[in-house]
């Protein structure tokens, strides 16, 4: 196959895999109830579903990167498609609450593998003037599942069955497993590392802890004592784990990666950013829902505007980059995130429709170009050999930020509110205005992050320009 070829045909090749994993993520939040009706248990005891595959995902996503480098990214990828796949109809199969979990488990097993992948497939394909490109064309066909998932998810319900909603996967699946097979490139590592199994363990079940206690964070009567020590154990793992990865040449994760200013910023800048920014598709629907007295399909169609702004943004991205740079871009983008956020508490019932589509719109595409802008800097000054490294750093950090922002979100509400019955609509509505206050200080105190980097840092991708990055250690 030649290069033109893949070229043109890799970016679909992630593009469907990322479109089925994203659709997965919000339709089966909308079957939830009827799940529960079928299974003969309450909605609340289906949280294991969830957390089931946030869990999956934190202990699979660290070792991607070494399956890519054995076995190569055409078979890892095409076989986590296949798990994915699997497990959606086993999902759909499922008789009781705990096959379903398991079902889930299985399914972001397959996940986790997906994006890691996918995106470190892209990155050594194309040189980095084109990455910013390609980056941008796979994530607008991802931004179409949340998109399209509450609705078809409730359509399906209504109409069919809420099994009928895993099986959707199938047919997307097959799609992605004949493109994976024709045109998915087979990049392997360059030297064969040993699996890290003691860091793998240290790691993933930290992040697996934390993410868990963040996840059920507000849903669940957690003893304090209890939560505490959960918390202090996993934080001692993560601790445990940079200690164990200083000392050894082949670590899982090679946290000497942070040592590129870029990459650094990229990712921990990134990590702040989301604090603020994870937080509202929690307490968004909570203030057009409980705020404003909204049905549910109203709520949804209200979050739409921010995904039609996000896909519109990643058309025009590139040219802003090219002109501004990522320092300028970074910085001002992150307080228009903020100051969007802050305006969401002036809105109340009786707030005009257009307003609100307004804000949505604003917040779509500033949160469209921080993304774009974050997850490509990150590897404008990695060595082409510690590529699949700095994709599996930057999932697993992407994945904790998403249980971060959501905890924080949740977390500030809910200190705000104090212990005022949740039906009381007034109290609800002040609190949540007062968290969107809060979280756009935070948001907007984030963008300090972005200026330790330098006005030509991102040109390799935003105006091509040739950069040779030295790779850095394997050990300290």
């Amino acid at each position: 196959m030649t290069s033109s070829a893949i070229k043109t045909y890799l970016p679909w090749v992630v593009a469907t895999a990322l479109f089925m994993e994203q659709l997965d993520a919000t339709i089966v939040n909308t079957a939830i109830p009827s799940i529960a009706a079928s299974l003969q248990v309450t909605p609340l005891s289906l949280k294991s579903v969830v957390t089931s595959y946030i869990l999956s995902l934190a202990v699979g996503i660290p070792v991607s990167g070494w399956m890519a480098d054995r076995y190569g990214t055409r078979r890892v990828f095409g076989v986590a498609i296949a798990i994915f796949t699997l497990a959606s109809v086993l999902c759909g199969l499922s008789l009781n609450a705990p096959m379903m979990t398991a079902a889930r488990l299985l399914q972001g097993i397959g996940g986790a593998m997906m994006m890691p992948v996918g995106r470190l497939a892209i990155i050594r394909t194309f040189p980095k003037s084109e990455l910013l490109g390609a980056m941008n064309f796979v994530i607008i066909p991802a931004l179409i599942g949340p998109l399209l998932g509450p609705t078809v998810g409730g359509l399906i319900v209504h109409f069919i069955s809420w099994r009928a909603i895993f099986f959707v996967n199938v047919p997307v699946g097959l799609l992605a497993l004949f493109l994976v097979y024709r045109y998915m490139p087979d990049y392997r590592g360059g030297e064969r590392r040993p699996l890290d199994v003691i860091g793998m363990i240290l790691f993933s079940c930290g992040t697996a802890l934390l993410s868990w206690l963040l996840e059920i964070f507000g849903e669940h009567t957690l003893d304090p004592t209890t939560a505490v020590v959960m918390l202090a154990l996993s934080v001692a793992l993560l601790v445990a784990y940079g200690w164990h990865a200083s000392g050894i040449e082949f670590p899982l994760l090679r946290l000497t990666l942070f040592r590129i200013r870029t990459f650094r910023t990229s990712v921990l800048g990134g990590f702040a950013t989301r604090l603020g920014v994870g937080g509202l598709p929690f307490l968004l629907p909570l203030l057009y829902q409980v705020g404003m007295g909204l049905p549910a399909w109203k709520s949804g169609l209200l979050m739409m505007p921010t995904a039609l702004a996000a896909m519109g943004m990643k058309l025009i991205s590139a040219p802003l980059l090219a002109r501004f740079g990522y320092r300028q871009v970074l910085i001002i983008n992150t307080v228009c995130i903020g100051v969007t956020i802050g305006m969401f508490s002036l809105v109340k019932a009786g707030t005009p429709v257009a307003v609100i589509v307004t804000l949505g719109l604003l917040q779509g595409f500033f949160n469209s170009l921080q993304f774009s802008s974050m997850n490509t800097l990150a590897y404008a000054d990695v060595a082409q050999e510690d590529s699949s490294m700095a994709s599996t750093i930057s999932s697993s950090f992407q994945q904790l930020s998403m249980s971060f922002g959501l905890a924080t979100g949740s977390l500030v509400t809910a200190w705000f509110l104090g212990n005022v019955p949740q039906t009381n609509q007034l109290m609800v509505t002040s609190a949540l205005h007062s968290a969107f206050v809060a979280l756009s200080v935070v948001t907007i105190l984030s963008s300090l992050a972005f200026w330790t980097l330098r006005r030509e840092d991102g040109e390799s991708i935003s105006k091509g320009v040739k950069v040779v990055p030295e790779p850095v250690p394997a050990s300290t």
